[in-house]
């Protein structure tokens, strides 16, 4: 007979789980006692936050396809995970977040610390569940790591009570395979199929939008092939960046609000539009309503809720992306495209022209965000996982990267959580320690989580963050320039000394103001795997564009404040 603690840690190495991250308190110590007997086994991230904790798990799974651990207390420190909860649900990743809570015998009393942990998570988790017996934690645990991994991955959340945690069980692990009612790999309807290849075969100009459900489905090598015998070109959401190269032939680019003309013009020009693994966020759509209305659209998904419930379809294709796309490759005719494909080159010249020359090949002014990101992408030989904060920088980092491999991208997508950034790339780094791992952070971003420099201190992980640093909340200073009148409502920064602060935490940190300075900078960064800060000071008011401004359709691109594509 073990103790519900005791129990818990076994589930989770039989889990093969072999990093948490976490933060111990009262309602969770018996966990935390029981660590000290498997801290050989399981090592135990301790951050300076609970949201740091979740964001740092979200990191680490993106990176490993396989679930992240999150353990915190009750009350404040189950809030404090709540919106990295929502963040994960929103953006599909697997969480496993296992929270202390009150004795039973206390429920519903206003305990000190007591949280309604299972009605705040409800609606923003893939399954939550209180456990509240010891013999229940090997099925709770079992149950968990099922839900999250499997189908569309997800959160889940177990709030574990006190005497739960203490009481006795006889300890029996086995791993769920198998819940009624739930059906994570669904059957692909035939039907479907050979309708989507009919139209793919017949169409003149296929498109495929792809997102991250590529990467979560391993379906990389499936949509190379299938783009490959079809000679179809191809976008991605800001969450499908790194599923392909970026050098690979048939990629045209990021679609979206500040993707790439060519991708955004061919949305509205396809006959056939292809949506895999994507969800029709409206920063990819634009106006809804002018929407590749002239396309006839299959979407794949895994998630039956999310086909149709933006854009209307003419083939519904529920399944796993590898498996629809091997069944559509293996029946579609080899077709060659040459004049659409080339059609859209233009597009390509206009941006580079109006856009990214001005932006990465400034020559004199000041530093620019985008030339910042790509000397830095460029210096790393395109080799770096590259993880962002919310804001600009997000956009310049996804815009200016380059990718060589896939899971080599890592933001927060849907939810946009600022103070994503920091804990987010410590979990990437924990993950795959091999990798070199680079932020690009706002200054109103790191400061939402900057106290986690203390955990790269304490755990020695080589996280190299590039500030790309302003003085202002820029993209909100963005907005208010072209949309509000220029009134530059509380979106002004006064900063502190980041390099002074970054070196109280140990961390190396260069600050550059001068372009001339930046490659020794770079390199300085780079010589090694050691923690470091280069502090960036960039243009103030600089502008991340092409942009599909609010209201407007994708096809409605903006390439400078003045400037429409045309």
């Amino acid at each position: 007979m073990i103790t519900g603690s005791e129990a818990l840690w076994k589930a989770l190495i039989a889990e093969g789980v072999d990093t948490v991250f976490g933060y111990p308190g009262g309602q969770i110590m018996p966990v935390y006692d029981s660590l000290e007997d498997y801290k050989d086994d399981v090592r135990h991230i301790l951050v300076r936050h609970e949201q740091g904790a979740i964001h740092a798990a979200q990191g680490y799974a993106r990176i490993k396809g396989t679930p992240g651990v999150v353990i915190v207390t009750s009350g404040p420190g189950a809030t404090n995970v709540i919106t990295g909860v929502h963040d994960a649900m929103t953006d599909s990743t697997p969480v496993v977040v296992i929270t202390g809570q009150v004795s039973s015998a206390a429920l519903g009393t206003d305990a000190f610390q007591e949280a309604d942990v299972i009605g705040l998570t409800g609606p923003i988790s893939k399954w939550n569940y209180q456990i509240r017996s010891a013999d229940e934690v090997a099925w709770a645990v079992a149950r968990a790591f099922y839900i999250a991994g499997s189908g569309r991955p997800g959160p889940v959340v177990l709030d574990f009570t006190k005497d739960a945690q203490v009481g006795l069980t006889d300890f029996k692990y086995e791993k769920c395979r198998f819940i009624r009612s739930y059906v994570p790999d669904p059957k692909i309807s035939e039907q479907a199929v050979n309708k989507a290849v009919e139209l793919i075969d017949a169409a003149e100009r296929p498109f495929v939008v792809f997102g991250q459900g590529v990467i979560l489905g391993h379906a990389e090598q499936q949509l190379r092939s299938f783009l490959e015998k079809g000679d179809i070109p191809a976008g991605s959401t800001l969450l499908g960046l790194s599923a392909l190269p970026s050098d690979f032939p048939l990629y045209r680019g990021m679609i979206g609000m500040h993707g790439n003309i060519a991708p955004n013009q061919m949305t509205n020009s396809c006959d056939v539009l292809v949506a895999v693994g994507m969800r029709f966020d409206d920063r990819v759509t634009g106006t809804v309503s002018t929407y590749a209305r002239q396309a006839k659209v299959i979407h794949i998904d895994i998630d039956i809720s999310e086909i149709g419930k933006i854009i209307p379809v003419d083939v519904p294709l529920r399944g796993d992306a590898a498996k629809v796309l091997t069944l559509l490759t293996e029946r579609m005719q080899e077709r060659k495209h040459p004049a659409w494909n080339a059609a859209f080159d233009r597009c390509d010249a206009v941006e580079k022209e109006k856009v990214i020359d001005p932006e990465v090949h400034p020559g004199d002014g000041l530093l620019k965000m985008g030339e910042v990101v790509d000397r830095v992408v460029r210096a790393a030989d395109g080799k770096a996982v590259v993880v962002t904060d919310v804001g600009q920088n997000q956009m310049m980092g996804a815009r200016y990267s380059r990718f060589r491999e896939t899971r080599s991208f890592i933001s927060s997508g849907g939810l946009g959580t600022m103070g994503f950034g920091l804990p987010a790339a410590i979990g990437a780094k924990v993950a795959a320690p091999e990798r070199p791992v680079c932020l690009f952070v706002g200054d109103g971003g790191i400061q939402m989580t900057i106290q986690e420099f203390g955990t790269i201190m304490q755990e020695g992980i080589g996280v190299k963050v590039v500030l790309l640093n302003n003085n202002w909340l820029g993209n909100v200073r963005q907005w208010q320039e072209l949309f509000f009148g220029r009134r530059y409502s509380q979106t002004r920064m006064l900063n502190p000394d980041y390099a002074l602060i970054a070196r109280a935490y140990g961390i190396r940190t260069v600050s550059v103001e001068k372009r001339e300075d930046l490659e020794s900078a770079l390199r300085e960064m780079w010589k090694d795997d050691d923690p470091f800060l280069l502090d960036v000071h960039v243009q103030e008011e600089g502008m991340v564009m092409p942009m599909v401004p609010p209201g407007k359709g994708i096809h409605e691109i903006m390439i400078t404040e003045s400037e429409w594509y045309s």
